[in-house]
């Protein structure tokens, strides 16, 4: 069965996320599950990997592993067998950008398109959000060009046609997205800190960790933008949702 849950921020360091991190854990079905953190976007960043132990390993019970691409010069055969041991995987957040052009170099985007047939649960915040979808709405630029950047759609996996904007309720990220949306053929979904989307098979669900947290879909329509709320906390097609009017 395929299970992504794609987290639209909060802080994993302050345990803001742990609701989810709990059913991202209970997808696996197993009590101490294999666990493999992939922090590429960070530039794996230490201290990020120590809180992913503690959240997923001390908190919540299961065996963790980190893949490193950047600071390990694994070979594809020794990636491969990490993301084969792992009965689920969560993605870091940072760089979108930097992280998809390194995972495409090493062939690592079709080794998790390949753990997603398998069942493998894919999971992940902001970066580790977007990179499930068609596109994100990313604010990778921030990281190489100071003061002066702007957001810019980038390509990931491509399991679902959408494009995700992670932290909708940060900055003016929402302002920035709607005006990006009337220009995008197809549809956007926004999340806020404390919001993920779970998509199981061809079907989905919104969860929380922040009670007040939204989910929101919008559309380009004539040269506006059709926003609406994602409410459902139970299972219904995801095909609702892309083939919103």
């Amino acid at each position: 069965m395929k299970k992504v849950v794609a987290i639209g921020g909060g802080e994993i360091s302050k345990f803001e996320t742990l609701k989810i991190d709990e059913e991202i854990v209970k997808l696996t079905g197993k009590d101490n599950p294999k666990a493999l953190f992939i922090p590429t976007a960070s530039g794996e960043a230490e201290g990020y990997c120590e809180t992913f132990d503690l959240v997923y390993g001390k908190t919540l019970g299961c065996k963790t592993d980190v893949l490193f691409l950047i600071k390990d010069n694994l070979d594809s055969s020794q990636i491969e067998d990490k993301i084969l041991w792992a009965d689920l995987i969560y993605v870091g957040g940072g760089n979108t950008k930097m992280m998809m052009e390194i995972w495409r170099s090493k062939g690592v985007d079709k080794m998790l398109m390949d753990a997603y047939q398998r069942g493998t649960v894919l999971s992940g915040l902001s970066a580790g959000a977007i990179c499930w979808f068609k596109y994100g709405f990313s604010d990778s630029l921030r990281f190489q060009s100071g003061e002066t950047w702007n957001y810019i759609k980038v390509e990931g996996l491509g399991l679902f046609n959408a494009i995700l904007c992670p932290h909708l309720d940060e900055e003016n990220r929402r302002e920035y997205f709607e005006k990006f949306i009337i220009n995008f053929d197809g549809i956007g979904i926004g999340l806020e800190n404390g919001c993920a989307i779970e998509i199981i098979e061809d079907t989905f669900r919104i969860i929380k960790s922040f009670e007040n947290a939204q989910a929101y879909l919008f559309k380009g329509i004539k040269d506006r933008v059709f926003v609406k709320e994602i409410r459902n906390d139970h299972y219904i097609p995801f095909k609702l949702l892309i083939d919103n009017d």
